[in-house]
């Protein structure tokens, strides 16, 4: 039989994945981590392909008992993490010895919290993605005492003399404030707002608690058009800041529809939705105006540091002998 995962306490828990890429021409939502920078550091970190299934745990606190020594990462959000009732650090591998409990309890700052396992586990896939889709019914949530097969295991690592942990790897962590700076791009319809636009940076907005991975609602002093005319419904991209009729602003995020017929005042940058992933309700954004060389800027200096870790993780797991089957 194949070892497994065992969900202790479930709390609010996915699997998930980047998402589903190219499918918006068939109406298909992206879906995915929301904070797709921890989702793939979690997976670097344990030597996986970056679109490797893992855990999104949303709020709750959570638990899990693997049949095998394996080698996991917990990444996103502050929280406190345990393995076998010891403290563990987040951002770093962590080896987990069979029947240990691995808990994640008190996330605190941000929102979410992502755990990745060595050679990751087995999991649905519908258009090339394990990521749930709420519209569809695909992929619900996990539940106490469900089982997720392990693809693999691996050997306790640790210092035999000292039981220090072997592993300082360094990797890009993200800050979670109190108010969030949220990088935007002009949208399609930044003109229609004449200088009422100039709302969007002026001042907060705070996050409603009807916001979702469908997108965040925010109120404050909220931009108005100042154009008249209807608008047809068109395709809009993850990041979109709609501005409908009203006292709020909507910002879609990963499950948004494909289309909608909102003007679009901004759109969030690739950073600023990994970042927006960890907003919670009732905590303040305020949002900062990038150009597009700025905004790939971002993305890429991101990404480099990514890259950069995964070659200090293959060098570690090379010179430690770890077989990292999904290894990028």
């Amino acid at each position: 039989m194949a070892d497994t995962l065992t969900i202790r306490t479930a709390g609010i828990v996915t699997v998930q994945d980047l998402g589903r890429v190219g499918r918006s021409r068939y109406g298909l939502p992206a879906n995915g981590a929301a904070d797709q920078h921890s989702a793939r550091v979690a997976n670097v970190l344990c030597g996986n392909d970056d679109r490797t299934p893992l855990l999104e745990i949303t709020a709750l606190d959570f638990a899990c008992v693997p049949s095998a020594d394996t080698l996991v990462a917990v990444t996103g959000a502050p929280a406190d993490v345990t393995v076998g009732g010891v403290a563990r650090s987040q951002w770093e591998p962590v080896s987990v010895r069979a029947g240990e409990t691995i808990r994640v309890t008190g996330i605190r700052r941000g929102l979410r919290v992502y755990l990745a396992v060595l050679g990751s586990f087995e999991a649905d896939y519908l258009q090339g993605s394990c990521a749930p889709d709420t519209v569809l019914g695909f992929g619900p949530a996990l539940r106490d005492g469900d089982e997720l097969a392990l693809r693999t295991s691996c050997p306790p690592i640790d210092h035999p003399f000292s039981r220090i942990p072997l592993f300082r790897l360094r990797a890009p962590v993200p800050t979670f404030p109190t108010t969030w700076t949220i990088d935007v791009t002009d949208g399609p319809d930044r003109a229609e707002f004449g200088d009422t636009g100039r709302r969007l940076f002026d001042a907060p907005f705070g996050v409603s608690p009807q916001s979702n991975h469908i997108g965040l609602r925010l109120r404050g002093d909220v931009p108005r058009r100042v154009t008249r005319g209807e608008i047809l419904s068109r395709g809009v991209p993850i990041g979109a800041v709609e501005v409908p009729a009203g006292d709020e602003l909507l910002v879609l995020h990963r499950g948004r529809g494909v289309t909608a017929g909102y003007p679009v005042l901004a759109v969030v940058t690739a950073t600023g939705l990994s970042a927006l992933g960890q907003v919670r309700p009732g905590q303040t954004v305020r949002f900062r105006h990038r150009t597009l060389d700025q905004a790939v800027t971002a993305h890429r200096t991101q990404r480099h540091a990514v890259d950069a870790l995964r070659t200090r993780v293959c060098t570690a797991f090379d010179a430690l002998r770890i077989r990292a089957p999904l290894g990028s």
